[in-house]
């Protein structure tokens, strides 16, 4: 098992062992959840156990999706389509060794003009 957590602990989880594939998302939505690129992974929402869920609270986000953070300490922790079977999980928020792989940057045409794609290697990456 793989665990998780909130930067104060108000909010910890855990869900099993798996190859999962990190996407950076560029969208403007993500970026100001986050503060700059939301790295994300998806788990089947079965699979997701809490230990601790006081301080997790859900902000709809847009019309298909919501998005769970921490009440007290502000972490950006999961995205949810509606409807869907899964949750992602921010790879920040995993306890390392994390076991993840960044393996792919969305809405690439979205990003911030503060930054460029490809300058540590991310070119190899693939892109959508």
């Amino acid at each position: 098992m793989k665990t998780g957590s909130c930067l104060c602990g108000s909010v910890s989880f855990s869900f099993p062992d798996g190859p999962e594939k990190v996407t950076a998302c560029h969208c403007s939505q993500c970026r100001k959840t986050s503060g700059h690129v939301w790295a994300a992974f998806h788990v089947p929402l079965a699979h997701l156990t809490f230990s601790r869920d006081g301080g997790l609270s859900w902000f709809e986000s847009s019309d298909w999706a919501k998005r769970g953070f921490c009440n007290t300490c502000g972490s950006s922790l999961f995205y949810q389509m509606k409807g869907e079977a899964t949750i992602n999980i921010a790879a920040g928020a995993v306890d390392e060794p994390t076991g993840l792989t960044l393996t792919r940057h969305i809405f690439v045409a979205d990003k911030g003009d503060y930054y460029s794609i490809g300058a540590d290697g991310a070119d190899q990456i693939e892109k959508y």
